[in-house]
């Protein structure tokens, strides 16, 4: 959504960025991740998407001008290999390294590719995948093990997140495209930069509190047998209800 208002004779211009469509039944059981953004350079890449949409067949400069959000089909393929290929690079220099991805999907090839890539130069992947999962989890040549689950739960987990560590200088995206050829290729879908530290942290603690569910969560594994999570003698968590929880104390 894309809007402009009049403040103290200065024009600014506002939108809301999600990772789901907003229709009214789906949203009584979808859970998503938005952003209410004034942001100069993300509104304006906003506006060059909705222009390239009056006329999209004589206006695809407009996707390629875009300066910050990560949009397909133009440039998000080529910008989510180069932000893994950092995080390769900076492991192979021994350094911290690391990528947590939340999906609906993970099936494209180039990109599965290259996070076995990053498992074997020794990158920690941690991925919370809700449906098609075509990635092998356990390989001997992972210098990390790969941690991958899926969650279903009452509300249907529909966010996109992605958090690239970055050299220490953490990148968070969320994003209405999943990693399938149909959303990086063939359609128009944005991941969307998030710079305030504060909702950085949020989106980090949300995904933290999803990888350590142990009373929804499955194990994708290589067999894709689908087992839970074993809580054992560890407190146990519902990631949906701990994460109301989380947002609740925060106010």
């Amino acid at each position: 959504m894309f809007n402009k208002k009049r403040v103290s004779n200065r024009t600014i211009h506002y939108g809301f960025v999600s990772t789901g469509n907003l229709n009214e039944k789906t949203a009584k059981v979808y859970s998503d991740a938005c952003l209410l953004t004034a942001d100069r350079n993300i509104m304006a890449d906003v506006n060059r998407i909705f222009n390239y949409l009056e006329q999209p067949k004589t206006r695809e400069i407009l996707l390629k001008s875009c300066k910050t959000l990560l949009v397909s089909p133009v440039s998000m393929r080529r910008h989510l290999l180069q932000l893994v290929t950092k995080e390769i690079k900076m492991a192979r220099l021994k350094k911290p390294a690391s990528i947590i991805l939340k999906l609906n999907s993970l099936s494209d090839e180039m990109l599965i590719d290259k996070l076995y890539e990053a498992a074997k130069a020794g990158v920690e992947v941690k991925m919370v995948i809700r449906g098609i999962f075509c990635m092998l989890t356990e390989n001997k040549k992972f210098r990390i093990p790969v941690q991958a689950i899926s969650i279903v739960d009452e509300y249907l987990e529909h966010s996109r997140i992605m958090i690239f560590h970055n050299g220490g200088k953490e990148r968070t995206f969320i994003s209405s495209a999943d990693w399938m050829v149909r959303n990086i290729d063939h359609r128009v879908e944005v991941a969307c930069p998030i710079f305030e530290k504060n909702i950085q942290q949020e989106i980090k603690d949300i995904m933290q509190i999803q990888l350590k569910d142990n009373i929804k969560a499955r194990i994708l594994d290589n067999d894709l047998s689908n087992q839970y999570v074993n809580p054992r003698n560890t407190k146990k968590i519902r990631s949906q209800v701990e994460t109301y929880n989380y947002l609740y104390r925060k106010g």
